[in-house]
């Protein structure tokens, strides 16, 4: 293949959508060094692997020689992205936003090279705009075509309240495109209408359209919903190496190669190598083991990874865990006492039984000893849970 080939081979990895690829093409082709944007707001002080799908593709474009952006959305923090949401989300306050940029700009250089990466915030711009200015933007558009976005028609539809504030939002993130000059934006897949207002401006300010890549939503802990800190299925990369070692082996088989996919900087031959080694009888444990070790080494280091590995054998495979196990997936709601979920889950006959075996000391939650008959489970997530030397099921709580 020739170089932009290659090139467009590796942004595709992974990808959902390119809005417009021959567009992609047409500047891969002409040698054209593209300014790639990406925004994240500072809402929560820490990152989880959800968010670094974004920056791992970041990171691509930047190896392939491209200028990265990494845009610190402090302004639009302020607004509340209201993306995938039902009600309108709680503003920050500038104290806590900043504070949480902070963090960001210190554990996006995990992946990304520091003396290549540009960090921008988007108050830079829109602090100078002024009223006059935000009421010329939000002139663009109207309140139909708002209502066009996925998430405002549901709302207003189930007649759940929108916030005027709320319709800002993709006008700011498209304006940041502006003001970038962006060539490139990536975005999640739910981002789709923001991504798309950034080329609608672009257009009407005489500017070259930016291409539109969205990168799938990360699934969580429970394969099912996307990963979140809220509903407790997230791997933050600021976890100790133990517990992001635990949390990835937790992951289903299946799961397993979506992380690959997405979060994995190992080639794609190699990764196709490896599937094809699982199908023919290989086991799937040692290739998931592989993958805990990478991305611990990516967020802290080699010497934390074996340690790491090291304390799981001690912990897990030592105490004979199987390979393959049962799984349940149940509604929390206001959570669940210790001894009915284990008999939910077919572990025990009965609570009563559940209950005996506990003050056996014969009851495990990833490994640990639960010796408290009263043990509430009050937060989402998937845990493997064990009753006696032969008895274990996985199950997610959401």
């Amino acid at each position: 293949m020739s170089d932009w080939q290659d090139a467009l081979a590796e942004i595709k990895r992974g990808a959902e959508d390119i809005l417009v690829e021959q567009e992609l093409i047409d500047r891969l082709k002409a040698g054209k060094r593209l300014k790639v944007k990406a925004g994240f707001d500072p809402t929560a002080p820490d990152l989880h692997l959800g968010h670094t799908v974004l920056i791992n593709k970041l990171r691509a474009f930047q190896q392939l020689g491209h200028e990265v952006i990494f845009l610190i959305g402090d302004f639009t923090g302020l607004i509340g992205d209201p993306t995938g949401k039902n009600v309108t989300r709680k503003p920050l306050s500038r104290e806590q936003i900043n504070a949480n940029a902070e963090t960001y700009k210190q554990q996006i250089f995990k992946i990304l090279d520091p003396e290549k990466t540009t960090i921008r915030f988007n108050s830079e711009w829109m602090d100078n705009m002024g009223a006059d200015g935000l009421i010329k933007l939000a002139a663009r558009q109207t309140v139909a075509r708002m209502l066009e976005r996925d998430d405002f028609k549901k709302r207003y539809a189930n007649e759940q309240p929108i916030a005027i504030h709320e319709f800002l939002y993709p006008l700011v993130q498209g304006w940041d495109s502006v003001e970038l000059q962006a060539d490139v934006e990536l975005g999640g897949t739910d981002q789709r209408f923001n991504l798309l207002m950034g080329r609608e401006l672009q257009k009407e300010e005489g500017q070259a359209q930016q291409v539109v890549l969205m990168m799938p939503l990360l699934e969580g802990l429970d394969g099912v919903q996307k990963m979140s800190k809220s509903l407790n299925n997230y791997i933050g990369i600021t976890d100790a190496p133990n517990d992001m070692f635990g949390k990835i082996m937790s992951i289903s088989d299946e799961l397993m190669w979506r992380y690959y996919d997405l979060l994995s900087f190992r080639p794609l031959d190699e990764i196709a190598t490896l599937k094809s080694e699982v199908q023919k009888g290989a086991n799937p444990r040692d290739v998931k083991i592989a993958l805990a070790k990478e991305i611990i080494e990516r967020f802290h280091s080699q010497e934390d990874a074996e340690k790491a590995h090291q304390d799981f054998i001690q912990r897990f495979q030592k105490n004979a865990i199987p390979d393959d196990m049962p799984e349940y997936s149940f509604t929390l709601g206001e959570g669940w006492g210790l001894p009915a979920l284990l008999k939910e889950a077919e572990l025990v006959a009965s609570t009563s039984e559940a209950m005996r075996m506990i003050k056996q000391n014969a009851v495990k939650i990833d490994g640990e000893k639960v010796a408290d008959t009263k043990h509430q489970i009050t937060e989402s997530g998937t845990a493997v849970y064990q009753v006696g030397k032969r008895k274990f099921a996985r199950i997610t709580l959401n």
